[in-house]
């Protein structure tokens, strides 16, 4: 005897979704961070069309992973339930844990598109938080998804999730922002071009930018 899946079809579609949406931006995380390594640097601008698309569908699939349980009649939940955190009953941390990491991936992605207004440094700073969120995300289907105890479910992850865990590590490690040590080293020369004296060599004579009277 088969089981119809129309009655569950709203949860059916908000599993997939979630799902979905875990693998695309654990993907996209893991090309970020890639990204600013030696590796992959000189390709970023052929790369980050790639990333954008990651990002942005990964955002279209937590929508729908959140819409989707509007439909649901057991759960029965709100769009408050769905948006405001620590407003569903139904496993309350865990589901405010998520709500949080999808409105942090809908920001953080979608600030890419106005970074102009921002401001460049001011986005690069905001975009760091964008492992957290991940990470949020990554506790939400550990935590709540109903598929976290099946063993398909936990090689996925691991094989998606551990190489971005890994890449943050190694950055986190590291320490500092590709961005911000580019600006440092471009401090640097632009010192040593001015005769910055704090740029030079103890021991040297300082030439380059320094203007020599005749």
């Amino acid at each position: 005897m088969t089981t119809s899946a129309a009655p569950h079809l709203f949860w059916i579609t908000s599993r997939a979704a979630g799902v979905i949406a875990l693998v695309l931006a654990s993907l996209a995380v893991s090309l970020g961070l890639l990204m600013s390594t030696k590796l992959l640097r000189r390709r970023g601008p052929d790369l980050m069309a790639v990333h954008e698309v990651l990002s942005a569908s990964a955002i279209v699939a937590i929508v729908i992973h959140g819409i989707a349980l509007l439909g649901d009649g057991y759960l029965k939940a709100s769009l408050v339930d769905i948006a405001v955190p620590f407003a569903f009953a139904y496993k309350t941390f865990w589901t405010s844990i998520g709500v949080f990491a999808g409105w942090g991936m809908a920001v953080l992605g979608l600030s890419y598109y106005v970074r102009h207004w921002i401001g460049a440094g001011r986005w690069r700073k905001l975009h760091r938080l964008t492992a957290l969120v991940w990470l949020a995300g990554l506790m939400h289907s550990l935590g709540e998804g109903t598929d976290a105890g099946q063993p398909w479910f936990l090689a996925m992850v691991a094989i998606v999730a551990i190489p971005a865990l890994a890449l943050l590590l190694v950055r986190t490690l590291r320490g500092g922002c590709p961005a911000a040590s580019a600006g440092a080293r471009g401090a640097r020369e632009s010192g040593a071009a001015r005769g910055d004296i704090r740029t030079v060599p103890h021991g040297a004579v300082p030439t380059a930018g320094v203007a020599v009277r005749g």
